[in-house]
């Protein structure tokens, strides 16, 4: 669809959508960022992969990636809260493939790659430089990351712990980098929003899921825009 087709048909569906809606949408999109991403590895608890999700909602970050090797990434709506209609899951489950290795390379284009762990040396959380887009790759409690996984990675990182416990549990720890994180880009001057065309889209994509049947007004919309 042409960017043209594309704000009418948001002006359409906006027509279905409170004025306060509308706000809040605006609102929670000027604070949306891919400066910052979260990538997780095999998660197959659904209290842990949904309590993720809604964490990143919080924190305003827009893209999850899903690695599915072994273990199916399912959430609990009773902990999502609704939380994946507004962030991106983006799943690498292709049967057979490397789908650590697919995700990982197609992310190392763009961002620094950084593979959690309590386990290995590494950097604290706190030590991360803002200078360039940041990926956190988190695995199971279980197991933590695979090899592949820190193969790939740039650098590791921990959250500094001053207990004798051993590690935090995964939502935990994804809520807890996120906030040092998205803290320190907020008060950074690197250009972390989304742009304009980003926005759009995105706009679209939330109009789409706030409005009820969203998908028949879209085709009686299109079917009339080629009489």
């Amino acid at each position: 669809m042409k960017t043209s087709e594309d704000q009418t048909l948001l002006e359409y569906l906006g027509s279905f959508i409170s004025t306060s809606k509308k706000e809040g949408i605006e609102r929670v999109l000027c604070n949306r960022t891919r400066f910052v991403t979260v990538v997780l590895e095999d998660i197959f608890q659904p209290q842990n992969a949904s309590a993720v999700i809604r964490s990143c909602d919080c924190f305003g970050i827009q893209d999850l990636h899903v690695i599915e090797n072994k273990n199916e990434y399912t959430l609990n709506p009773n902990v999502a809260q609704g939380a994946s209609k507004w962030v991106n899951i983006i799943r690498y489950n292709d049967s057979g493939a490397p789908n650590t290795r697919i995700c990982l390379d197609r992310l190392a284009q763009e961002y620094t790659l950084y593979a959690t762990t309590p386990h290995r040396d590494g950097i604290s959380i706190d030590e991360i430089d803002m200078d360039r887009k940041i990926a956190l790759i988190f695995g199971t409690e279980l197991t933590g990351l695979s090899e592949q996984a820190f193969q790939s990675a740039h650098q590791v990182v921990k959250i500094p712990m001053f207990g004798f416990t051993e590690s935090f549990n995964l939502s935990v720890s994804v809520a807890l980098c996120l906030q040092t994180l998205v803290g320190k880009l907020h008060q950074s001057k690197v250009n972390w929003q989304l742009d304009e065309p980003e926005k759009q889209a995105i706009r679209l994509n939330w109009y789409r899921k706030s409005v009820k049947n969203a998908d028949i007004l879209e085709r009686r919309f299109l079917d009339g825009k080629k009489v």
